[in-house]
């Protein structure tokens, strides 16, 4: 089995605001009392006119992101997942999307990988929450090259609202963040037989599933990295050169990554699926790995879900 090397994608983060703050004297980049957690606060020492440090007050720290962005600035908020789209998600609705201003929240911390801090900071939810918004834009990265090329991509390549959501936890190098589309899923193995679907850091899990599957079930492995709008063309075309889909994520079972892939497959080609996922309920205290592997969130979770599909 390969041997992953490990990197943080809060770092990358932190790295690529600063490498577009200097491409970008418009950009500013706002946080809620987490900027040595997010990393944000490396930004803040390269460009400190141009980084605010909003205190414990989630909700303002997203309006006067929108306040920013009416002036036509590029605006990055951060703080961890739980806040970003729980407590704020009004003023998210009201002042950002309603309005389509742009506004790239960058949440890290999310999923059940937060750890020791229990259910009332492992989030769940958020792709359900942000991908029901009108005018939101959802991306989960795989890993740290990925995750500076997503937040390249929603700094560049269109105006308007999205999220981005992190890990806390260092997670497997899976791409060379090269050849990549914003839109578009990543084929990073081929496969005839089954197709796993998965996001974030189930994707180093699916590539190991396919491993341990070989010889038995021939496994195509496609990395979603947008959650919305999903790449439907991708799912359609997995459904009809293989014989199921399975999907994998770091969230709630209902209204994430499963849910988005069933949605197109109910309406353009019907084909056996299951989804791995946490199965609607909350997390618990815990180490982050020790969690995934606590709720099956790893590729032995992917190799039964991948036998239910074709049994």
């Amino acid at each position: 089995m390969k041997k992953w090397s490990f990197e943080s994608q809060r770092v990358a983060y932190a790295e690529t605001l600063i490498e577009l703050g200097k491409k970008y004297p418009d950009m500013v980049v706002l946080d809620a009392d987490l900027s040595t957690s997010t990393q944000t606060a490396r930004f803040g020492k390269v460009y400190p006119d141009r980084f605010f440090n909003m205190g414990i007050q989630e909700q303002n720290m997203m309006g006067v992101a929108a306040g920013f962005a009416t002036t036509g600035r590029i605006v990055f908020a951060s703080t961890f997942a739980v806040f970003a789209t729980g407590r704020a998600y009004d003023i998210i609705r009201q002042s950002i999307c309603y309005p389509k201003l742009n506004v790239k929240i960058v949440a890290s911390h999310a999923g059940i990988t937060v750890g020791a801090d229990g259910a009332s900071h492992q989030m769940i939810e958020d792709l359900g929450l942000m991908t029901t918004l009108p005018n939101m834009k959802v991306f989960v990265p795989a890993d740290a090259p990925q995750t500076r090329e997503v937040v390249r991509g929603v700094a560049e390549e269109f105006s308007g609202p999205a999220y981005v959501r992190l890990s806390r936890e260092k997670v497997p190098t899976v791409t060379d963040g090269h050849d990549f589309d914003l839109f578009r899923a990543q084929v990073l193995r081929d496969g005839s037989d089954v197709t796993v679907i998965a996001t974030g850091l189930l994707v180093a899990a699916a590539l190991e599933a396919a491993e341990m599957l070989k010889g038995d079930v021939d496994v195509r492995v496609v990395n979603m990295v947008p959650i919305k709008p999903i790449d439907r063309e991708a799912v359609v075309k997995a459904a009809r050169e293989t014989n199921g889909i399975v999907t994998a994520e770091e969230h709630n079972i209902y209204n994430g990554l499963g849910s988005r892939v069933a949605e197109v497959l109910v309406e353009e080609h019907p084909t056996p699926m299951r989804r791995l996922g946490i199965p609607d309920v909350f997390g618990i205290s815990g180490g982050g790995w020790e969690l995934m592997d606590y709720f099956n969130l790893n590729a032995r979770g992917i190799v039964e879900k991948v036998k239910e599909v074709i049994m």
